[in-house]
């Protein structure tokens, strides 16, 4: 069911405003930066990381293939007819994220279900929000298990010289207290209530080819990523897009991209600045719980990804900095990259303000058995 066109115009700036807002202070930040560290216009390009805005920006192209084929719908028409009560779904949905996470990544992942999960409750009286944000939950928390579940795993993975199975066996047990809290959280949070349905509308008709399109080039792309071949594999996606289905392209949220390549520009000149670097040479942080703490507060100010490089060069305690920083993907939106994409993606009107309330109670319940663990 789509939402009636009176109630998509009101539900549109309040759905974009809290993206909006980020994306300005992003900018603002950048300008104080250019005034206080002025760089060449080329060194401010080579602050982002363009293969995985890339990588965004050709998901997000094929998101929309799928969701404009109707396919969606009738998935979640489906899945409503066979799931009673909103926890069996939130369980369903939070088990699926975080099991394809530790297979296809955690922001494909998110590509796979936030939409259907937006779906879901356009059809049913749902708590999108909780679902959302526990589905952004479980792909950071499954995507820790394995090397190639999410980008600072992959660059521990490949620093560390251990073979796969010896780096999923070093983070079971981390992996196994997130996902502990994750489904605790799931059954806390979302009630035993019968789904209610929405009145049906006239539902939007299932394309087979443009489905079948997206899927081919969903399989070509992640090929060529996988190769290194991101401007080929882009352009074979947006050009197939433009000649058949223009409008696909016409509803990518290029804010977002936005959004993601100011985060590369702000929070890499903050991990350049000098008094950063001091604090870093000064502090213990080699090994043991003091490594794993700062792996977590680092995360929270950098997100995760630049925490784990900033850090390696400091920390000689690869389980702890690979803990730290996969319970560090929660708390604060800027944790992780997949905390932005999902709330981008499911259009939240106060999505920042659910995601906190749920995350950062989330992350020190986390933190603390974590390192209860580790301890013991």
């Amino acid at each position: 069911m789509n939402l009636p066109a009176a109630e998509a115009q009101a539900a549109a700036p309040s759905e974009q405003g809290g993206g909006n807002g980020l994306l300005w202070l992003l900018a603002a930040v950048a300008l104080l930066f250019a005034f206080l560290r002025p760089r060449a216009p080329m060194d401010w390009l080579k602050l982002v990381d363009w293969q995985t805005v890339g990588a965004l920006a050709g998901l997000l192209a094929i998101t929309q293939g799928v969701e404009k084929s109707g396919m969606l719908q009738a998935a979640a028409q489906r899945l409503l007819a066979r799931t009673h009560n909103q926890r069996s779904l939130a369980l369903l949905l939070t088990a699926s994220a975080a099991f394809l996470s530790a297979l296809v990544t955690n922001d494909v992942s998110l590509f796979l279900l936030v939409p259907l999960t937006r779906v879901l409750a356009n059809q049913a009286h749902l708590p999108l929000a909780r679902l959302v944000v526990l589905e952004a939950l479980a792909v950071n928390a499954g995507s820790a298990l394995t090397p190639i579940g999410n980008p600072q795993n992959l660059y521990l993975w490949h620093r560390s010289g251990e073979s796969f199975v010896a780096f999923t066996g070093m983070m079971l047990p981390t992996v196994a207290v997130m996902l502990f809290w994750l489904f605790a959280a799931a059954w806390l949070l979302v009630p035993r209530t019968p789904i209610a349905l929405k009145p049906e509308t006239e539902a939007a008709p299932v394309q087979p080819r443009l489905l079948a399109l997206a899927g081919a080039l969903f399989v070509g792309f992640v090929v060529a990523l996988d190769r290194h071949w991101l401007l080929a594999g882009l352009g074979v996606v947006f050009a197939v897009f433009l000649v058949s289905y223009p409008r696909v392209l016409r509803d990518i949220d290029w804010t977002l991209l936005a959004i993601i390549a100011l985060m590369f520009v702000d929070l890499r000149q903050l991990a350049e600045l000098p008094a950063v670097q001091s604090l870093l040479n000064l502090w213990p942080i080699t090994d043991g719980w003091r490594a794993y703490l700062a792996a977590i507060v680092a995360s929270q100010l950098i997100s995760n990804v630049p925490a784990a490089i900033l850090l390696d060069g400091h920390v000689r305690d690869l389980p702890a900095l690979a803990a730290g920083v996969s319970v560090g993907g929660f708390g604060c939106v800027l944790g992780s990259l997949a905390n932005l994409i999902a709330l981008r993606l499911a259009k939240l009107p106060h999505g920042l303000r659910e995601f906190h309330r749920i995350s950062i109670p989330f992350l020190l319940a986390c933190a603390a058995s974590a390192l209860l663990l580790r301890l013991g």
